[in-house]
Protein backbone atom coordinates (compact mmCIF):
# COMPACT_ATOMS: atom_id res chain seq x y z
CA UNK A 1 0.00 0.00 0.00
CA UNK A 2 1.30 3.55 -0.79
CA UNK A 3 1.44 6.25 1.83
CA UNK A 4 0.80 9.33 1.40
CA UNK A 5 3.23 11.89 2.48
CA UNK A 6 3.23 13.41 6.14
CA UNK A 7 2.60 17.03 6.62
CA UNK A 8 5.53 18.53 8.22
CA UNK A 9 2.73 19.25 11.43
CA UNK A 10 2.29 15.85 11.39
CA UNK A 11 6.01 15.08 11.67
CA UNK A 12 6.16 17.05 14.41
CA UNK A 13 3.18 15.49 16.27
CA UNK A 14 4.34 12.58 15.87
CA UNK A 15 7.67 13.03 17.10
CA UNK A 16 5.89 13.97 20.51
CA UNK A 17 3.93 10.99 21.33
CA UNK A 18 4.94 7.32 22.51
CA UNK A 19 3.79 4.60 20.77
CA UNK A 20 0.90 2.37 22.50
CA UNK A 21 -0.35 5.26 23.91
CA UNK A 22 -4.37 6.82 24.13
CA UNK A 23 -5.26 9.48 22.09
CA UNK A 24 -7.94 11.94 21.13
CA UNK A 25 -7.77 14.55 18.50
CA UNK A 26 -10.21 17.00 18.85
CA UNK A 27 -11.12 18.32 15.69
CA UNK A 28 -9.45 15.56 13.66
CA UNK A 29 -11.15 16.65 10.55
CA UNK A 30 -10.79 13.86 7.59
CA UNK A 31 -9.03 11.69 10.53
CA UNK A 32 -5.52 11.93 8.53
CA UNK A 33 -3.56 12.82 11.98
CA UNK A 34 -5.26 9.86 13.77
CA UNK A 35 -4.64 7.42 10.50
CA UNK A 36 -0.96 8.51 10.72
CA UNK A 37 -0.46 8.05 14.23
CA UNK A 38 -2.16 4.18 14.37
CA UNK A 39 0.13 3.30 11.34
CA UNK A 40 3.53 4.89 12.69
CA UNK A 41 2.64 4.32 16.72
CA UNK A 42 0.13 1.98 17.02
CA UNK A 43 -2.02 4.81 19.58
CA UNK A 44 -5.30 3.55 20.61
CA UNK A 45 -6.39 6.70 18.26
CA UNK A 46 -10.46 8.60 19.58
CA UNK A 47 -11.59 11.29 17.26
CA UNK A 48 -14.67 14.08 17.62
CA UNK A 49 -15.57 16.39 14.58
CA UNK A 50 -18.45 18.19 14.30
CA UNK A 51 -18.63 17.98 9.85
CA UNK A 52 -20.09 15.16 9.30
CA UNK A 53 -18.84 14.50 5.61
CA UNK A 54 -14.75 14.42 7.21
CA UNK A 55 -16.52 11.85 9.95
CA UNK A 56 -17.38 9.60 6.59
CA UNK A 57 -13.68 9.75 5.72
CA UNK A 58 -12.66 8.96 9.06
CA UNK A 59 -14.72 6.41 9.00
CA UNK A 60 -13.31 4.66 5.81
CA UNK A 61 -10.07 4.94 7.47
CA UNK A 62 -11.09 2.22 10.03
CA UNK A 63 -10.95 5.37 12.69
CA UNK A 64 -13.17 5.78 16.04
CA UNK A 65 -14.67 9.39 15.61
CA UNK A 66 -17.55 10.85 17.14
CA UNK A 67 -19.49 13.81 16.14
CA UNK A 68 -19.44 16.28 18.20
CA UNK A 69 -18.99 20.23 19.34
CA UNK A 70 -16.05 20.28 21.41
CA UNK A 71 -16.93 23.83 22.96
CA UNK A 72 -19.51 22.15 24.45
CA UNK A 73 -17.36 20.08 26.65
CA UNK A 74 -15.61 16.98 27.49
CA UNK A 75 -18.07 15.80 30.04
CA UNK A 76 -17.80 12.43 29.02
CA UNK A 77 -14.55 11.75 29.53
CA UNK A 78 -13.02 10.74 32.97
CA UNK A 79 -10.29 13.00 34.04
CA UNK A 80 -6.78 11.82 32.73
CA UNK A 81 -8.36 8.84 30.37
CA UNK A 82 -5.84 9.82 27.46
CA UNK A 83 -1.84 9.85 27.70
CA UNK A 84 -2.19 12.56 24.86
CA UNK A 85 -5.36 15.24 23.48
CA UNK A 86 -4.12 16.63 20.20
CA UNK A 87 -5.57 20.24 19.20
CA UNK A 88 -3.91 20.55 15.86
CA UNK A 89 -4.79 23.31 13.98
CA UNK A 90 -8.03 23.53 15.49
CA UNK A 91 -7.98 25.72 18.85
CA UNK A 92 -8.53 29.04 16.68
CA UNK A 93 -11.21 27.74 15.50
CA UNK A 94 -13.17 27.02 18.52
CA UNK A 95 -15.27 29.92 20.21
CA UNK A 96 -14.36 29.30 23.67
CA UNK A 97 -10.49 28.59 23.67
CA UNK A 98 -9.76 28.64 27.59
CA UNK A 99 -12.76 26.31 28.53
CA UNK A 100 -11.81 23.68 25.66
CA UNK A 101 -8.26 23.86 26.95
CA UNK A 102 -8.82 23.36 30.21
CA UNK A 103 -11.37 20.06 29.41
CA UNK A 104 -8.28 19.06 26.98
CA UNK A 105 -6.02 18.96 30.22
CA UNK A 106 -7.82 17.66 32.42
CA UNK A 107 -8.85 14.79 30.14
CA UNK A 108 -5.38 14.34 28.98
CA UNK A 109 -1.76 13.30 30.85
CA UNK A 110 -0.75 15.78 27.69
CA UNK A 111 -2.25 17.83 25.37
CA UNK A 112 -0.40 18.70 21.70
CA UNK A 113 -1.70 22.21 20.71
CA UNK A 114 -0.99 22.94 16.97
CA UNK A 115 -2.32 26.53 15.48
CA UNK A 116 -1.12 28.97 13.02
CA UNK A 117 0.81 31.89 13.86
CA UNK A 118 -0.81 35.17 13.47
CA UNK A 119 2.17 36.79 13.58
CA UNK A 120 4.14 35.45 11.19
CA UNK A 121 6.62 38.06 8.90
CA UNK A 122 4.53 37.19 5.77
CA UNK A 123 0.82 38.32 7.77
CA UNK A 124 2.71 41.58 8.82
CA UNK A 125 3.72 42.23 5.60
CA UNK A 126 0.32 42.30 4.44
CA UNK A 127 -1.40 43.87 6.82
CA UNK A 128 0.80 46.93 7.20
CA UNK A 129 1.84 47.58 3.20
CA UNK A 130 -1.04 46.25 2.03
CA UNK A 131 -3.61 47.48 4.81
CA UNK A 132 -6.13 43.80 4.20
CA UNK A 133 -6.41 40.57 6.39
CA UNK A 134 -3.67 38.47 5.70
CA UNK A 135 -3.47 35.34 3.56
CA UNK A 136 -0.84 33.23 3.79
CA UNK A 137 0.18 29.39 3.81
CA UNK A 138 -0.66 29.15 7.35
CA UNK A 139 -3.49 30.93 6.95
CA UNK A 140 -5.28 30.62 3.63
CA UNK A 141 -8.60 32.01 3.81
CA UNK A 142 -10.17 35.22 2.96
CA UNK A 143 -11.16 36.95 5.56
CA UNK A 144 -15.29 36.34 5.20
CA UNK A 145 -14.22 32.72 4.57
CA UNK A 146 -12.27 32.12 7.56
CA UNK A 147 -13.10 29.47 10.44
CA UNK A 148 -10.68 31.28 12.67
CA UNK A 149 -12.40 32.86 15.94
CA UNK A 150 -9.16 33.99 17.67
CA UNK A 151 -6.11 35.43 16.13
CA UNK A 152 -3.17 34.06 18.21
CA UNK A 153 1.16 34.26 17.88
CA UNK A 154 3.23 31.81 19.21
CA UNK A 155 4.05 34.67 22.18
CA UNK A 156 0.42 34.70 22.60
CA UNK A 157 0.53 31.03 23.14
CA UNK A 158 3.69 31.03 25.41
CA UNK A 159 2.27 34.14 27.73
CA UNK A 160 -1.42 32.14 28.02
CA UNK A 161 0.34 29.41 29.23
CA UNK A 162 2.61 31.41 31.62
CA UNK A 163 -0.60 33.25 33.31
CA UNK A 164 -2.66 30.08 33.52
CA UNK A 165 -0.04 28.25 35.18
CA UNK A 166 0.59 25.52 32.09
CA UNK A 167 4.05 23.77 31.71
CA UNK A 168 5.13 23.70 28.30
CA UNK A 169 7.38 20.62 28.26
CA UNK A 170 8.01 21.25 24.21
CA UNK A 171 7.69 23.41 21.44
CA UNK A 172 8.44 23.42 17.62
CA UNK A 173 8.32 25.86 15.08
CA UNK A 174 7.73 25.18 11.85
CA UNK A 175 8.02 26.89 8.33
CA UNK A 176 6.63 25.55 5.41
CA UNK A 177 9.16 23.06 4.66
CA UNK A 178 11.43 23.20 8.28
CA UNK A 179 11.39 23.98 11.47
CA UNK A 180 12.34 27.57 12.46
CA UNK A 181 14.78 28.32 15.35
CA UNK A 182 15.53 31.82 14.98
CA UNK A 183 13.11 34.49 16.17
CA UNK A 184 9.85 31.84 15.91
CA UNK A 185 7.19 34.56 16.76
CA UNK A 186 8.84 36.34 12.93
CA UNK A 187 9.43 33.37 11.03
CA UNK A 188 7.58 30.32 11.89
CA UNK A 189 4.18 29.69 10.39
CA UNK A 190 3.07 27.25 12.51
CA UNK A 191 3.53 26.38 16.67
CA UNK A 192 3.58 23.11 18.15
CA UNK A 193 3.03 22.82 21.56
CA UNK A 194 3.42 20.17 24.31
CA UNK A 195 1.73 20.98 27.59
CA UNK A 196 0.63 19.50 30.66
CA UNK A 197 -0.69 20.83 34.00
Amino acid sequence: MKYEPISIDHRAILELIQPYSAVLDLGCGNGELLYILTREKNVRAQGIEIDEQAIYKCVARGLSVFHGDIDSGLSEYKDKSFDYVILNQSLQQVRHAKTVLNEALRVGKKVIVGFPNFAHINARWQIFFGGRAPVTAALPYTWYESPNFHFLSNFDFIDYCKDEKIRIERAIFLGNKRRVHLFPNLFANTGIFLISR
